[in-house]
């Protein structure tokens, strides 16, 4: 049986497509017929030189002639270098790009419209490669999330499990049912603390938290902050020490529950990895140009420096052991950030390991009182 067999240039016209055949065909008239024009220049100065000899009327028209090849050759030249070479190296970057092999990079020492072209090809290529890079991570970042929420949800449910087991067996003494109920109790407030925290950060993720901003002034409204934080960790055996360092009061537009939240989320940090006793956290507030600042230092263990970059990041853990603390789900860092940053401000931290971390809040500042627009509600 008969067969038909495509022929070595139509598989290139497949491969390349209906709208580049053009230009390859062109490009390929250039290449082959140049040496054709070359060799019928010569053949015409030949012919010249044989009916006429070596007289002046024969050397001018042969000079003219070897002129206008030579101009011919270095536009022919100029044409490859600068507009067909860029792009057959811009379409091979192209058909590795259909490829899906985002690392790729064209090559241009021109500076005319094709390079323009093939800078921009660049550009999309860098933006496709990062664009693949953080999906990739993105992903690994939801399985180990799925992991390590499977874990923190499984280890509290088959503790409360075991204890209400016990208790229902009559095997827990009775003076030690109030313990059992305790560390029950314990447990489901950290389940629920660990359910509104995954919320709360698929809102943020999907941009649907919704936020309820007003008019605030700064002192009055950390100063009550920090006197209800005070009595919660003198209750475990920490103390908090808190200084307002502004000369003048401030007014920011805050959601006061967001922003309490993203400070708890960083006290919070701060028990989960400190001493069980004797913590100690000092909050200092200021204004640093035109945003209202809040460190907040602690005497904990500090953070190793090769983590300190990544510890905002979402679903990173510094605990690789996995620790659990009642106070904190490991998403506290992560929710922060996103939150302080909805408020247009900026969430940065400085460690030294042995002697504790800082974390420094920044919130653009309004106005001064007074100058608020009527309207506004002021704390």
């Amino acid at each position: 049986m008969y067969r038909y067999r495509r022929r070595p240039e139509e598989i290139k016209q497949c491969r390349v497509g209906p709208h580049r055949q053009e230009f390859y065909r062109y490009h390929r008239y250039f290449r082959l017929h140049r040496p054709l024009f070359l060799l019928f220049t010569l053949l015409i100065i030949y012919l010249l030189f044989s009916w006429v000899g070596y007289k002046a009327i024969g050397i001018i028209f042969a000079v003219f002639i070897v002129l206008k090849e030579g101009i011919s050759l270095f536009f022919f030249w100029r044409l490859e270098k600068r507009i067909f070479q860029p792009i057959v190296r811009l379409n091979e970057g192209v058909q590795e790009i259909a490829r899906g092999n985002y690392n790729v990079t064209v090559q241009t020492t021109v500076h005319n419209e094709i390079g323009q072209l093939i800078n921009s090809f660049n550009r999309m290529a860098r933006q496709l490669q990062e664009s693949e890079r953080l999906k990739l991570a993105y992903e690994e970042s939801r399985r180990t999330l799925v992991a390590n929420i499977s874990h923190d949800l499984k280890t509290p449910i088959a503790t409360i499990q075991g204890y209400i087991e016990a208790i229902q067996a009559g095997a827990v003494p009775p003076e030690k049912v109030d313990k059992y109920l305790q560390t029950i109790q314990n447990n489901t407030a950290y389940i629920n603390k660990l359910i509104d925290d995954l919320l709360l950060f698929s809102q943020l993720d999907v941009k649907k938290l919704e936020f309820h901003f007003e008019d605030v002034r700064i002192k009055g409204f950390l100063s009550d902050l920090m006197e209800e934080f005070r009595f919660e960790l003198e209750e475990k055996g920490h103390q908090l020490l808190y200084r307002d360092r502004l000369e003048e009061e401030l007014v920011a537009s805050i959601d006061l529950k967001r922003i309490n939240q993203a400070i708890r989320n960083i006290i919070g940090n701060a028990v989960k990895y400190g001493p069980d006793r004797g913590l100690e956290l000092r909050v200092d507030l200021y204004r640093r140009g035109d945003y209202a600042a809040v460190d907040i230092e602690d005497n904990g263990p500090g953070i190793p420096e090769d983590k300190l970059p990544h510890i905002f990041e979402r679903f990173y853990r510094v605990d690789t052991e996995r620790t659990k603390d009642l106070m904190s789900t490991g998403l506290g860092l992560a929710i922060t950030r996103e939150l302080i940053e909805a408020h247009q401000g900026r969430v940065s931290a400085s460690s030294t390991v042995g002697q504790g971390s800082r974390f420094t809040i920044e919130l653009p500042v309004k106005s001064k009182p007074g100058d608020e627009k009527s309207n506004s509600k002021l704390e």
